[in-house]
């Protein structure tokens, strides 16, 4: 009987089985070389299945983070990692999802925003908080370091960016940008830009680069 190659299987690839014509000798070869006689197999087989069942379980998961890249989220990515509702100043307000744009840094980590519906809240926090800003790793602003957190952010009508803690406390704020040729300015959007990020507010941008 002709060797049996076993393929399709990364832990396998390569490896041949052969069972010889009219024995039930049962032996396992890779390149030519005896891996295992009838005698192994029956003392390991119950180890190699469990190896077998747990590679096909981690697989997907290995080649799932192999395949996220660095860079601005797809709209699929971004639906599967914006909170449909966001918590600042003492209450929950809707996350407008259409509004909302992130990145990925190498490594996997990600820097998120996004508009939020104000309308319940107070005034003076209507003023200066329109959205939320998530970050897994510290992100330069404009000069300015912001540690990994969660923020509120907005820009304001006098060309500031400001960033809020969650309990609408100014942390700082920085001068925006005026982009006087975008063709189709968005509420909300985020744009690679030399090494690092853009994030829009209409015509309004500021840079974020994760260090």
């Amino acid at each position: 009987m002709s060797p049996v190659r076993l393929g399709g299987c990364g832990l396998l690839e390569g490896t041949v089985a052969s069972l010889a014509r009219g024995t039930s000798k049962l032996e396992v070869k890779f390149q030519g070389r005896l891996l295992m006689n009838q005698q192994s197999i029956r003392s390991y087989f119950p180890v190699c299945c469990l190896v077998l069942c747990i590679s096909g379980l981690l697989t997907p998961s290995v080649l799932s983070a192999q395949q996220a890249k660095a860079g601005v989220l797809s709209a699929d990515e971004i639906k599967q990692v914006v909170p449909a509702a966001y918590f600042f100043r003492g209450q929950s307000a809707p996350v407008q999802l259409r509004n909302s744009a992130g990145f990925r840094v190498p490594g996997g980590k990600l820097v998120l925003a996004g508009l939020v519906d104000t309308g319940g809240y107070a005034s003076d926090v209507q003023t200066k908080y329109q959205g939320f800003l998530i970050t897994e790793v510290k992100v330069n602003i404009e000069g300015s370091e912001l540690e990994p957190g969660e923020y509120g952010f907005g820009f304001s009508k006098d060309g500031k960016f400001l960033v809020l803690d969650v309990g609408a406390n100014d942390l700082f704020s920085v001068a925006a940008h005026v982009d006087a040729e975008l063709r189709r300015p968005t509420p909300l959007k985020i744009v690679e830009d030399a090494g690092g990020y853009r994030l829009y507010d209409g015509r309004m941008w500021v840079s974020l680069k994760a260090e």
